[in-house]
């Protein structure tokens, strides 16, 4: 077989299947389940260089082979993924498909650009990375989970669809623009870890939000249609 099975690359892996079954669950409307998917692949996401750093006589195939496959899994995990999401919380219209495209260039372009750098750097220097250049992808882990919070306060539907708007092309933006993002202290990833956590089940448990009204909505329109 070829590829690398190590437990260096499984978390890697098992990231990407999540997100897959949360594209499922959200071509499906089952958005709560969704986020949860796109919550629980960020998590991973933040552990598996670490994982991956442990294991000390890795080859230079084995590092590489790290570095193309953890983009790759990254592209479909946090970009391809909240733009089906997106889309279907409904980002549909002709700008927003417009947003969404952009998103999902920018993505792209980042980790290519990550993996040429990244490449590089290890070439040069065995130290850890301290910072990234631009936001991570695996930002929108954190963001959009935040995003389905805050929408327990919006006033409408109207409101938390205009903040996805503007949440996707700013993050998209900040996938390009050249600036230094330190990385998070172990103790950073804790707290991250957990106000995360704590947003996905108030997510999956919650019946409430401009989103989740809508939706129910959405459904009740298309019962009434088939009856």
């Amino acid at each position: 077989m070829i590829g690398f099975y190590d437990y260096t690359v499984v978390v890697t892996y098992i990231s990407l299947v999540s997100s897959i079954m949360g594209i499922f669950c959200a071509i499906e409307g089952r958005v709560q389940i969704a986020v949860f998917c796109l919550a629980f692949s960020g998590l991973c996401d933040m552990f598996d260089g670490k994982i991956a750093r442990t294991k000390k006589n890795r080859t230079e195939d084995e590092k590489s082979f790290g570095i193309q496959i953890d983009s790759l899994c990254d592209i479909v995990c946090f970009g391809i993924f909240p733009v089906v999401l997106a889309y279907k919380l409904g980002m549909n219209h002709f700008y927003s498909v417009i947003i969404l495209a952009f998103y999902g260039l920018a993505g792209v372009i980042r980790l290519a650009y990550f993996n040429v750098m990244e490449t590089r750097r290890q070439s040069e220097t065995s130290e850890n990375r301290k910072y990234y250049q631009g936001l991570p992808i695996t930002s929108m882990s954190v963001i959009m989970p935040l995003l389905f919070i805050a929408s327990l306060f919006l006033p409408g539907y109207r409101w938390f669809i205009w903040c996805l708007h503007i949440a996707m092309f700013l993050v998209g933006l900040l996938f390009i623009v050249d600036f230094r993002f330190r990385k998070p202290t172990n103790k950073e990833l804790v707290v991250l870890v957990a106000v995360v956590s704590a947003a996905v089940l108030v997510v999956l448990f919650y019946k409430g939000g401009a989103w989740w009204k809508y939706h129910q909505l959405a459904k009740l329109k298309v019962l009434k249609g088939c009856a």
